[in-house]
């Protein structure tokens, strides 16, 4: 059993889930427990669940398995291409009551209605939307988009669906999603500047609410301890690179050890983390100490004091010893004998769960708590959502910092995920 505790609307979108057949999304600002409620979810259930996600990164993170892999469907688009089975997919996909679907936002329409056709195909329920399995969806559309492919998908998609995102897959026309936001903010406790971050969120930035959020990030940073999160990858290789080098000293380098197959570039950590005395660092995950509490979450910020079999990290004045950690990658199958559903480690990634973190991207910030960090927009801001990703990433106003003002052109919302969420009206779990 998990020993998570869920607040009073967790509980209730829970229960929703656990208790109904019904096909739900939960949504919710950054910082409502999503993941937490997820968790809760997969350890507490007496169904038969799977849970998948579109990446290796952010299936790994979910104790899941990827969405291809998991279905067996080939990369790409699939549109009315045949879907094969052999007879153990078939027998998993008979077995499922309940698909869950983690980061559904960077699901693509196509993809949401090939899982639906692959379940009807498995299950021999034609007429049936996702084959009769109860699917249950975790997102926040106002933060990741799906993945646009090059210029012949871009072309499907335009002339096939209204958009690309799951929500405009054609199986929603025949099939109901009930829609829960989470509104608690676990994240800020201060109303302020949750106020600001839910104007950015909705594209709603006033003078006013500009003119804040620029005065808290003009202030100078402090020379260690924040993290600087940028739009390009370039610019955080840059940033890291510089600043490893500047260190006295000879890098040391651990090397992950991999087991099983892995496959592409999935990996939770470096492959190759080269580390010295000095080096600012980021956790990668949370601590899951025996007794007492975590000594470090997912995006605590640290600098590396010894290296040796072991690493140790000083946070906020206390030195913690770091080990390597595991990551487990699953796999789903059908088990015979028990005629139920088996999740089986295929494979094992181990690694110091640290990353070089005077910088990172806004996207790899994804998910992780930052008490102060810069926030480099670059010359433009190109995606949306990548304003309201980063600063809802912080806290607290008061942890700031900007590399330059905020423009009006740097809150951008999607417009299919305006109209979806509008239209839609997402149920308060309460």
């Amino acid at each position: 059993m998990s020993p998570i505790s869920l607040s009073r609307e967790q509980a209730e979108v829970y229960q929703a889930i656990e208790n109904t057949r019904q096909n739900v999304f939960v949504t919710g600002r950054a910082g409502t427990g999503k993941s937490t409620l997820l968790n809760h979810l997969s350890w507490n259930t007496s169904k038969q669940i799977v849970i998948a996600a579109p990446t290796g990164v952010a299936a790994l993170n979910v104790g899941g398995q990827t969405i291809h892999s998991l279905f067996r469907l080939p990369i790409g688009v699939i549109a009315d291409h045949a879907i094969d089975q052999n007879d153990q997919v078939k027998k998993l996909l008979n077995t499922i009551d309940t698909v869950v679907i983690d980061e559904v936002s960077m699901v693509n329409a196509d993809l949401m209605d090939a899982i639906d056709r692959s379940l009807r195909q498995a299950r021999q329920r034609p007429n049936d939307s996702f084959g009769g399995v109860q699917i249950v969806l975790f997102g926040d559309p106002y933060q990741l988009a799906p993945v646009p492919g090059d210029s012949d998908e871009r072309a499907y998609f335009s002339d096939t669906y209204r958009s690309m995102w799951f929500f405009d897959a054609k199986v929603w026309k025949g099939a109901e999603l009930r829609i829960f936001e989470l509104t608690e903010v676990h994240r800020q406790r201060d109303a302020d500047f949750r106020h600001m971050l839910n104007a950015v969120r909705y594209g709603q930035v006033t003078a006013e609410i500009g003119g804040a959020l620029n005065a808290a990030g003009a202030r100078t940073p402090p020379k260690d301890g924040v993290i600087t999160l940028a739009t390009r990858n370039d610019a955080v290789n840059r940033i890291n690179a510089a600043a490893l080098k500047r260190l006295p000293g000879k890098a040391l380098t651990a090397k992950a050890e991999v087991t099983g197959d892995f496959g592409g570039r999935t990996y939770p950590a470096d492959a190759v983390l080269e580390l010295k005395v000095g080096a600012q660092v980021m956790f990668l995950r949370n601590d899951s100490p025996l007794d007492g509490g975590p000594r470090w979450v997912n995006g605590s910020i640290g600098t590396v004091t010894k290296v040796n079999s072991t690493v140790f990290v000083e946070i906020d004045g206390t030195t913690h010893e770091v080990e390597p950690a595991v990551w487990e990658k699953y796999k789903y199958s059908y088990n015979q004998a028990t005629k139920k559903l088996s999740r089986d480690v295929v494979a094992e990634f181990t690694q110091f769960p640290l990353r070089l973190a005077w910088a990172v991207t806004i996207h790899k910030s994804q998910g992780a708590t930052y008490e102060r960090a810069i926030v480099d927009l670059g010359t433009r801001v190109f995606s949306p959502g990548q304003t309201y990703v980063a600063l809802s990433r912080l806290t607290g106003l008061d942890g700031l910092y900007l590399t330059r003002p905020l423009r009006p052109s740097d809150i951008i919302v999607d417009e299919d995920v305006r109209r979806f969420m509008g239209s839609q009206g997402a149920l308060p779990a309460s």
